[in-house]
């Protein structure tokens, strides 16, 4: 079995302590690094690459979220797991928009952090079972959207890349370089998306884009 490299970065060192503990109990797992900010935690995960971070959503400097988005603009391959003490529907779908395939509640972490590594590491998501209510939400959210917009089935996957990047703030030079595409072919597939959601005005689509975020 391939060992799983985890780094853990919670600014609570008792708590860390803990998790470590519990972790390093489980077979095949290992711990390479610990970080108490947000900043550490990115510079040890560039330095150390390892398969999955574990990441507090409140720490000092850069908080999880932050972390994640760095870690995605990096194109560093790494599995994100959140922790919180919040049961918050809000944290919880920004955290499933950043990519993230665990999040796990504090209270429950050291019970469900093992089971919550593993599967993450092999490509599957793990939720706190105490909010299965926030994961069936979120899909019936995405259900009632495609119901209700039955032009999204016609988009492009290209089209439907633009439309998270676009949920994303990007703009169509930044979508661009990001896709390896021209700015002319970026707005031509804006027009197209306007189209086929009959969206009209200069701010349309963008509106459209931030307030289905968790739906795309």
């Amino acid at each position: 079995m391939t060992e799983i490299t985890i780094l853990i970065a919670d600014d609570h060192p008792i708590f860390r302590k803990g998790l470590r503990q519990i972790i390093e109990s489980g077979s095949g797992m290992n711990v390479v690094a610990e970080a108490d900010d947000g900043e550490a935690c990115y510079e040890k995960a560039r330095e150390l690459k390892p398969d999955v971070i574990i990441l507090d959503v409140n720490m000092p400097k850069m908080d999880g979220f932050e972390v994640a988005r760095k870690l995605h603009d990096s194109n560093l391959s790494v599995e994100v797991v959140f922790l919180t003490m919040y049961k918050d529907e809000e944290m919880f779908n920004e955290a499933l928009d950043l990519g993230a395939r665990g999040y796990v509640l504090k209270s429950s972490a050291l019970t469900d952090i093992v089971d919550c590594v593993r599967a993450v590491s092999s490509g599957q998501h793990y939720i706190s079972p105490t909010l299965s209510d926030f994961l069936l939400n979120r899909r019936n959210r995405a259900a009632s959207f495609v119901r209700s917009k039955p032009s999204i089935g016609d988009l492009t996957p290209t089209e439907l890349r633009i439309l998270r990047l676009i949920a994303e703030s990007k703009t169509s030079k930044e979508i661009a370089a990001e896709l390896f595409i021209s700015y002319r072919t970026v707005e031509n597939h804006r027009a197209n998306i306007c189209q086929k959601l009959d969206l009209h005005g200069s701010n349309a689509l963008v509106k459209f884009a931030i307030e289905h975020k968790s739906a795309l």
